[in-house]
């Protein structure tokens, strides 16, 4: 295959860390790169300058920092201040979600935190699926070819590309500028689910599969992105908090089964 892909660890392995311990977890299991949540009733200045040290003594990077959750109405001043405060850590991508029906005021709020985004240097990406009021890739493309930003990005999810039908030939349509990376997990190929909003939730959560353990089709997935792009490996999973509930060992078994998926497909 002849590709390379730095791996993350998404923030949601481990729901119950600290900010902290996501960065030291990560780092201590060999990730270059990780995810961080932000949770704006808890965080402070305190908390930016703990992470800040964390990074630097391990010389993690993080690769985005989430969850910029759009509701209706205004813009949430706490969506500007998670990515500003995301700019202060050197986090490359902020994670955004729409639950707003109204796709124009999505678009709007967008817009604006992507202003903040190029004037900080960090990307503002549009996450899809079902669970979502922006539920498919083409919904997604179509908000994000209104915005005139660089700072704007399309976000992939395998498992939510998969379950909203998405095809290999729509990722493949992505324009390059729009991916800052993408995130990968495994899962059975059907569900039968589809018009349950919380069992979508749910299996999200707590039913993702590791990398090559499940029927998605990563290889072509990761085929029709670009050659370099980060992979955050998204295996949020009930099997893998309860098999591995210490920190360091949960973030260590997330690099063995996805760096070995990966390089497996680089021998093929």
């Amino acid at each position: 295959m002849g590709r390379h892909h730095p791996l993350a660890m998404a923030s949601g392995i481990m729901p119950e860390a600290t900010p902290v311990q996501l960065v030291e977890a990560a780092a201590a299991a060999g990730f270059a790169l990780g995810g961080m949540w932000f949770e704006p009733a808890t965080w402070t200045d305190a908390t930016t300058r703990a992470v800040g040290r964390a990074l630097a003594a391990t010389g993690l990077q993080l690769l985005d920092i989430e969850v910029v959750w759009i509701k209706p109405g205004p813009l949430d001043p706490d969506h500007v201040r998670l990515v500003e405060v995301g700019a202060e850590l050197g986090a490359r991508n902020v994670l955004c979600v729409s639950s707003d029906p109204d796709a124009g005021a999505t678009r709007d709020k967008l817009a604006a935190l992507a202003e903040v985004g190029e004037r900080a240097g960090i990307r503002i990406n549009l996450e899809f699926g079902l669970f979502t009021e922006v539920r498919t890739i083409h919904a997604a493309s179509a908000i994000l070819r209104q915005i005139a930003s660089p700072a704007i990005g399309l976000l992939v999810d395998s498992l939510h590309w998969q379950r909203s039908g998405g095809t290999i030939a729509d990722i493949a349509a992505i324009p390059p500028a729009w991916l800052s990376y993408a995130q990968l997990c495994d899962a059975p190929l059907d569900f039968a689910h589809l018009d349950d909003p919380q069992a979508i939730i749910t299996e999200a959560i707590d039913g993702r599969l590791p990398l090559g353990h499940g029927q998605l089709p990563l290889r072509a997935i990761i085929e029709a992105l670009p050659d370099g792009l980060p992979i955050a490996i998204e295996e949020r999973s009930k099997a893998l908090r309860d098999g591995w509930p210490d920190l360091d060992d949960r973030a260590r078994r997330l690099m063995e089964t996805s760096s070995a998926f990966m390089d497996a497909l680089s021998v093929e």
